[in-house]
């Protein structure tokens, strides 16, 4: 799960998977902004078929890779 969240985060951020670290700050290091959020969840949405919901989403738990991967895994189950 991991490896597919650096995946999809290197493609919209334009960076190599290897510099994807778990608690990489996205959006404090510009990597993230509204529109690339936006597009974030839709990828996560298809990758994982889970449903998010932008707006009740907190910014907090996209804000790294590692919160990327619990809030996937909750929505799991």
């Amino acid at each position: 799960m991991e490896q597919k969240i650096a995946e999809i985060l290197a493609a919209i951020c334009g960076a190599g998977p290897e510099e994807i670290e778990p608690e990489l700050a996205l959006f404090e290091e510009g990597l993230l902004d509204s529109f690339a959020a936006i597009q974030l969840v839709m990828e996560l949405e298809d990758a994982f078929g889970v449903s998010l919901d932008m707006a009740s989403l907190p910014r907090e738990s996209i804000a790294t890779p590692a919160a990327i991967a619990r809030l996937i895994r909750e929505k799991l189950g």
